[in-house]
C-alpha cells in the first residue's frame, strides 16, 4: 500500500517514513504542498497523511484538492497537526478528512489507524 506523507518538519517526516516502512507500507514524502500535488498527480496512492501548516499549499487546501480531483474514488486522508482546536478539527472533517491526529502522537497508533482505514 502506497502512502504519501506531507510534513514540513524534516525530522518528523523522516521518522514517519521510517516507521511506516517498518510497518510494511510503501512511503512517498513531500515537505511542502507543491511537491505533494506533484506526487498526487503522478502516483496512485492508497492513503495521504498531511500536516495542516505547510509551505506554499496548506494541508486543508491539499485536502480540498484531493477531494475534488478524486471525487469518484475516496482516498483516505489523515490530518496530522499540532493544532488542537475544535474549529480546525470540524473544518477538516467538513472538507472530507477521514481522521485527525494531534501532535504529539503515538506512531503505532497512526499505523493502526491507517491499517484499519485500508481494510
Amino acid at each position: 500500500m502506497k502512502i504519501l506523507v506531507c510534513e514540513d518538519d524534516n525530522l518528523l517526516l523522516k521518522a514517519l517514513e521510517f516507521r511506516l516502512k517498518k510497518d510494511g507500507f510503501e512511503v512517498l514524502t513531500a515537505e511542502d504542498g507543491k511537491k505533494a500535488i506533484e506526487i498526487i498527480d503522478a502516483q496512485k496512492l492508497d492513503c495521504i497523511i498531511s500536516d495542516i501548516m505547510m509551505p506554499y499549499i496548506k494541508g486543508l487546501e491539499l485536502l480540498s484538492y484531493v477531494r475534488q480531483k478524486f471525487s469518484e474514488k475516496k482516498i483516505p486522508f489523515i490530518i496530522l497537526s499540532g493544532i488542537n482546536n475544535e474549529a480546525t478539527k470540524i473544518e477538516s472533517f467538513e472538507l472530507g478528512a477521514d481522521d485527525y491526529i494531534v501532535k504529539p502522537f503515538i506512531p503505532s497508533e497512526l499505523s493502526f489507524r491507517i491499517k484499519k482505514m485500508l481494510k
